[in-house]
């Protein structure tokens, strides 16, 4: 599958499912086992694994609208077009979303499921960048579940049990501010040109940021390293913090309308989203994927063990992995994972997917879970030396 668009940000490249198919092998299988029945047949909720449990849709929706309420964290309503996806799931089943600390990390996610075990507060799901979804599948503090779709969802993409799949991916890409930046920088290498004194930011740290983790990784690419050594981009961002190009100021939609951040190395949908969020607010928002570090990843879902709301958890989950909900993705220009099913099955916004970013050179070649838990120990051990330095 390819799509392309001509972008005023000048995007250009090729962006496709297959390509975006990060490998969610080898996470911990599950050992968790169905609940006694219930009254009418159904299981418990906290140890449904599927829609069967539940005697169907209608029984998951029954289900989850008595417990009444959802609570997600670390969605940012600008975030591949999370927004509209929340809205619409509350607009669908009448219940309530409760969306905490929507500019955290991953790590965050992961903190609160063990800080907040047995309450209320507790995050029924988390949205993960892969290294994190991993780590935590690996802890065993999430739920096996498997949507109505699990086995159209290839099975590089998911861990065989349900413990966590991806969801939705892009790639790593460069914005920048064209009213602020006179040549706006296309590659690593242009990042470190004495004009960008001070304006190179991440979106976050990445050794609790699933997409500043992304890009360390491309800088690695980028310079001489691999998917067995991200140390060159940890090397390569010491380099740019030596130059004083790199601003430690943790980039958001915020920082770069007031100016703080005016580039910012972030996933392709999120720039891409940001060119639309900006345009009238004066901000001529460019973007282009850096051909010397090609680097694409999805982000996965997953549910809490121990979720507060476990039925409403679970329809939350099938919601994004319905042909609404990734053609909710699709609309914030990220590659759902069910992409190809849909296209096949004639479910795919057709217009969403065509505008679509485009990339020069496409990353086919994808690091094991392996390759990712060291590549993040390295990460966690060497960056605040490297910054700091």
């Amino acid at each position: 599958m390819t799509v392309h668009r001509h972008r005023a940000a000048a995007l250009a490249a090729v962006l496709t499912a297959a390509a975006l198919s990060l490998s969610a092998c080898g996470s911990a299988g599950s050992t968790a086992k169905s609940g006694d029945a219930a009254k009418g047949g159904a299981k418990d909720a906290k140890t449904a694994t599927s829609l069967a449990d539940f005697g169907g849709m209608d029984g998951l929706v029954a289900a989850a609208k008595k417990e009444g309420k959802l609570h997600v964290i670390t969605l940012p309503r600008d975030w591949a077009n999370y927004g509209k996806l929340m809205d619409g799931f509350k607009a669908k089943y009448g219940i309530e979303i409760e969306d905490e600390n929507p500019d955290g990390s991953s790590q965050d996610e992961i903190n609160a499921i063990k800080s907040r075990k047995g309450q209320d507060r507790a995050p029924d799901t988390v949205d993960l960048g892969s290294a994190f979804a991993l780590s935590a599948a690996k802890e065993g503090i999430l739920a096996p579940y498997k949507v109505a779709g699990f086995d159209k969802i290839p099975a590089t993409m998911k861990d065989p049990n349900g413990l966590q799949v991806n969801d939705y991916g892009g790639y790593v890409s460069i914005g920048c501010d064209a009213k602020k930046v006179a040549v706006c920088p296309k590659t690593f290498a242009d990042l470190l040109k004495p004009e960008y004194k001070g304006q190179v930011a991440l979106n976050g740290n990445p050794t609790k940021s699933g997409s500043a983790f992304g890009g360390v990784y491309a800088a690695a690419l980028a310079n001489g390293g691999s998917l067995d050594n991200i140390q060159p981009g940890i090397d390569f961002f010491a380099k740019l913090k030596q130059s004083g190009n790199f601003n430690p100021v943790e980039s958001t939609p915020a920082t770069v309308e007031k100016g703080e951040t005016p580039i910012s190395i972030d996933w392709s949908y999120l720039n891409a989203g940001y060119t639309d969020e900006f345009k009238g607010k004066g901000i001529d928002w460019q973007v282009a994927v850096p051909t010397d570090g090609s680097y694409a990843q999805y982000y996965s879902q997953a549910i809490n063990k121990d979720a507060p709301h476990p039925a409403a958890a679970r329809l939350w989950i099938e919601y994004l992995y319905s042909a609404e909900g990734q053609n909710g993705f699709l609309g914030g220009y990220a590659t759902p994972a069910l992409f190809d099913a849909m296209k096949a099955d004639g479910t795919l916004d057709a217009t969403a997917a065509a505008k679509l970013p485009v990339v020069e050179k496409p990353f086919t070649t994808f690091p094991s879970p392996e390759q990712v838990d060291a590549a993040k120990k390295v990460v966690t051990d060497n960056w605040a030396k490297a910054i700091a330095g």
